[in-house]
């Protein structure tokens, strides 16, 4: 946040020198310099000082710990619950008691890390062998083939149509996308979603 605050003032400063034609140029100049100036020095002291370096960035701050949500510390960091779940949902957690810790960090991230409960499983801790990293190939984007994308993963237009057929679909005009995913399952989507409201998670009613 205070390198954020530092390059908006400081572009402030650069966009009214630019600008501004009604005062003289050295006045902006030297204010543009002695604020650079000032926060290189802030910057080098924090780089030195781990105590106002905490001052200048601030420190993590932890939200969460067991699932349980820890108020004082989301009051004084200010952030509302709704805003946590955000967080949380963007890490692919949908769940608070999945949350071992989650940790708000100096730049207002949150990091989690999963109860033991529900971290994934890793190969290694199987003994299985790895396999080097392959992406999802895509095969059709809004109802039309990529037939580059089909070659390279050795494919033809007759096996595309057939997955199509075993998914009820007869037609590309039905398609919005289809990739071949790295496991080698195929994923496709249409463009109308047959999707209930049960998922709303709004508590407002009407139609937003």
């Amino acid at each position: 946040m205070f390198d954020y605050i530092n390059g908006i003032t400081i572009g402030s400063i650069a966009a009214t020198l630019a600008t501004d034609l009604s005062s003289k140029a050295l006045v902006h100049w030297i204010a543009l310099t002695v604020f650079i100036v000032l926060t290189i020095i802030l910057q080098f002291i924090g780089n030195k000082n781990r105590f106002l370096s905490k001052v200048q960035d601030s420190e993590p701050v932890v939200l969460m710990q067991n699932g349980m949500i820890l108020e004082k510390n989301l009051s004084k960091v200010r952030i509302t619950k709704d805003e946590l779940m955000q967080q949380l949902r963007s890490k692919n957690i949908f769940s608070p008691v999945q949350v071992g810790i989650a940790i708000l960090e100096p730049d207002g991230s949150v990091s989690v890390l999963p109860h033991s409960d529900y971290q994934p499983v890793q190969k290694k801790d199987f003994n299985l062998p790895g396999q080097p990293p392959q992406l999802t190939t895509e095969l059709i984007v809004d109802g039309k083939i990529i037939t580059q994308n089909l070659s390279q993963r050795k494919k033809d237009e007759d096996w595309l149509m057939e997955q199509l057929k075993k998914k009820g679909i007869h037609s590309l005009k039905e398609v919005s996308y289809a990739a071949l995913l790295p496991n080698d399952l195929f994923y496709v989507d249409k463009f109308e979603d047959n999707i209930t409201d049960k998922l709303n998670i709004s508590d407002y009613k009407g139609p937003y």
